[in-house]
């Protein structure tokens, strides 16, 4: 009973910050006030919904009406603090990282209960942080943060791995959380102030290709 309040209190939280940044960006795109909410709705639920759906879960924003509530107060914060939250491209890394964290949590714990092994719950950890994100990028008509070369999703991932690494020696839930926590804002925020990033695929060219046949001809 304390776990699935403490999952509700986490969930109430992701909401709220996942909220404040697909609001945000939907302020700098200069929606009407419905489409900034639509927006914040669908960036605080989409990976939460997916989730629900593939556990074959009650789906949790329809079991109670507090988390639409709770984007509302999200559109309320930006609405107040607009000039702030929209002039400023740390502000979204905060909220977005922030949700981010919370929602892993909640989908790697959310899996669990619903028995399945820890290698699916990182899967739905990474699923329920990053999806309603992509949901607001595409709407917006923006790259998505999970496909970009910065760590994003790959943040997830190591989330939930250090989550399993304390399950497995045997650490309290809190130190998972923790671990988990720590792990995913601390990549991300490198990414931001350092520039941490994984290698860019990026496509040979023709004459990169001839040249290279050209290299390999003149070694034989």
């Amino acid at each position: 009973m304390v776990q699935s309040t403490f999952i509700f209190i986490i969930e109430i939280l992701g909401t709220l910050a996942f909220g404040v940044s697909g609001v945000r960006l939907a302020a700098k795109k200069h929606f009407d006030w419905f489409g900034a909410y639509t927006i914040g709705v669908i960036t605080a639920i989409g990976g939460g919904t997916l989730r629900d759906l593939l556990l074959d879960i009650p789906v949790f924003w329809m079991q109670t009406w507090l988390y639409l509530a709770v984007t509302g107060v999200s559109f309320l914060i930006v609405a107040a603090f607009t000039k702030v939250l929209t002039s400023d491209s740390k502000a979204l890394f905060m909220f977005d990282a922030v949700g981010l964290t919370l929602f892993v949590i909640t989908g790697v714990e959310k899996t669990l209960a619903a028995g399945y092994p820890m290698w699916v719950a990182i899967i739905m950890g990474m699923i329920t942080g990053s999806f309603g994100g992509i949901l607001r990028d595409v709407l917006l008509n923006e790259e998505p943060l999970f496909f970009r070369k910065d760590i994003y999703a790959t943040a997830c991932l190591a989330g939930g791995a250090f989550y399993w690494l304390a399950d497995i020696a045997g650490a309290s839930v809190w130190i998972q959380e923790l671990l988990c926590s720590v792990t995913i804002l601390v990549l991300r925020w490198g990414a931001l102030r350092y520039g941490w990033h994984l290698p860019e695929m990026k496509e040979r060219t023709v004459s990169e290709l001839r040249e290279q046949v050209r290299r390999r001809n003149g070694q034989q």
